[in-house]
């Protein structure tokens, strides 16, 4: 199969009948919230985000995220002392402990003998022949300060080891749909590519596992003139190239000049993350090799 050809075939979605699986994974877990009694009265808010919901996956990688984030405690942070308008403690029953002991309860009772616990984060709902497997991430309403009218909104997770960190699933979704409107929805296409290939090389062993997250933003990140070349080849080209050239060196000193996550809200690269310049680096040049440019 010619390249053009092999590309051009990675650029759709989950099958028709893997996104069935999706939805349908989806309403199982909004009805064991939903049933659950101890949730009665509790604002929560349940979605999904990820490449799930940024229509943005690849069969390989077909799972389901789904947050469930409870309004009743809002946790905040400021960008200098002061911006966050006075306010008491939060006094009520919903605690991050109490938040996650209780999905734990209503997933299980929805899915007997198919949720694994052990994660740090999220609980993990195994496939069957009618379902994708899932992850299902407790969090709460969270709001970054900059000035008393000025906050930016997100959602607080609490691992079980009392460590935590902000998501913004909201700007992810807005970004994405923003930037492939922008490329004529070539953007969407070419992170399934991307995404693609990186599963190819996982599948023949010829490179380790790049994480889903990590792949869409390092696409992100390239100029939407990339995307906008007559053929899939030379789009992907682009692609690899940009990344390859501009994480060469150290991450840079001045801050706007520096990669983000797709939701803008967040640096691509720090030392908690999972991953660093050579891994984006690494992966382009084992996906240009894979393809052929360097033939």
């Amino acid at each position: 199969m010619a390249l053009e050809e092999k590309l051009s075939s990675w650029t759709g979605p989950s099958s028709a009948t893997e996104q069935d699986k999706q939805e349908r994974t989806e309403r199982m877990i909004r009805e064991a919230i939903k049933g659950h009694a101890a949730f009665d009265g509790c604002d929560l808010s349940v979605y999904a985000k990820g490449s799930y919901a940024n229509n943005t996956n690849v069969k390989a990688d077909s799972d389901v995220d789904i947050a469930v984030q409870c309004g009743e405690a809002v946790y905040w942070d400021e960008a200098t002392e002061g911006a966050h308008p006075p306010s008491g403690p939060y006094t009520g029953i919903w605690t991050p402990a109490r938040l996650r002991a209780e999905l734990e309860t209503a997933l299980k009772s929805k899915f007997p003998g198919q949720v694994d616990s052990s994660g740090s984060t999220a609980f993990r709902i195994h496939s069957s022949s009618a379902r994708v497997d899932a992850d299902v991430v407790p969090c709460f309403d969270y709001q970054y300060y900059f000035s008393s009218s000025n906050f930016r909104e997100g959602a607080k997770v609490f691992k079980k080891n009392g460590r935590s960190l902000e998501n913004y699933p909201k700007q992810q979704l807005e970004n994405g749909r923003g930037k492939n409107t922008r490329t004529r929805q070539y953007y969407k296409k070419a992170v399934r590519i991307m995404k693609r290939v990186e599963n190819a090389m996982v599948a023949e062993g010829v490179h380790r596992e790049v994480p889903s997250f990590f792949v869409e933003c390092l696409v992100y990140n390239c100029p939407d003139s990339v995307f906008m070349e007559s053929t899939w080849t030379k789009t992907v080209e682009g692609i690899i190239l940009h990344i390859w050239q501009e994480l060469a060196g150290d991450e840079p000193a001045v801050d706007s000049e520096r990669w983000l996550e797709v939701s803008e809200c967040k640096y691509l690269f720090h030392g908690a993350q999972d991953w660093n310049r050579q891994d984006g680096r690494d992966f382009v040049k084992a996906a240009w090799n894979h393809l052929g440019y360097a033939s």
